[in-house]
């Protein structure tokens, strides 16, 4: 398998399941009890791995979002509960959902050995978001540390694709208008709110997307043969379980 194969193959998925315990009912239901409605959890569940900072910081980590609409989500909930226990319930919610979804899976424990090897080969170096995600403590059982690791893989290409979009000189709002057309609201945005669209900017963001594989491939270069036949035959599993309603 090729390099370029191999993220190929890899990549898209963990983008799709990676977030996969964000908004079902348990995670919904364990937030409720911090106090937090969905949205403020989902803020301070993801970015409160970088402690109680300023909302400008979360933004930026962030990168997509209407800055109001995740200042006015971070600052209230902050004031409810401490960003950093936020951050470690939710990281408990994606073992939860992990157990709940992928216990029993055939092979597991050969995909996560593979998926810690990508995660310890990979630098965080001004990835800020990866490099919070990636202090917090990992279950030892397999289900859970299963669908952990997808997440945290999941902030490692989304930090390093925000790092990419500088470097070609692409703003995230207009990167996140191509990507996501169909979601500008979703994120607190005016449909039109990142003006035309031109070839040019097209054309740098598919840029951004190869500087992007560039930046995480030593990661998953640190996988032989074998580590990375059980990285995408696991992922192959996991992926009908994780997105089965």
């Amino acid at each position: 398998m090729t390099e370029d194969e191999l993220l190929a193959a890899a990549c898209p998925q963990i983008r799709d399941l990676g977030w996969a315990h964000y908004f079902v009912a348990e995670t919904m239901s364990r937030g409720t009890e911090l106090g937090l409605d969905g949205f403020k959890f989902y803020f301070l569940g993801r970015g409160g791995v970088l402690g109680n900072v300023d909302a400008s910081m979360v933004q930026a980590a962030f990168g997509y979002f209407e800055p109001t609409v995740l200042s006015n989500a971070w600052t209230a909930g902050s004031q409810i509960v401490a960003p950093s226990l936020a951050a470690a319930v939710f990281q408990e919610c994606a073992a939860e959902h992990g157990r709940r979804k992928l216990t029993g899976v055939e092979g597991l424990e050969a995909f996560v050995a593979a998926a810690d090897q990508v995660n310890d080969a990979a630098d965080p170096t001004a990835l800020t978001l990866y490099a919070g995600a990636r202090c917090m403590p990992l279950a030892e059982d397999a289900p859970g540390r299963a669908m952990q690791l997808i997440s945290l893989l999941r902030e490692f290409r989304g930090s390093a694709h925000l790092l990419a979009l500088r470097a070609v000189g692409l703003d995230s709002l207009t990167a996140h208008a191509i990507s996501r057309p169909n979601d500008m609201a979703m994120f607190g945005w005016a449909d039109d709110a990142a003006g035309e669209i031109t070839d040019d900017h097209r054309e740098q963001r598919e840029e951004a997307e190869l500087l992007t594989d560039e930046v995480v491939l030593p990661a998953y270069l640190a996988l032989d043969d074998d580590a990375q036949l059980a990285f995408l035959t696991g992922l192959s599993r996991i992926g009908p379980l994780l997105t089965a309603s």
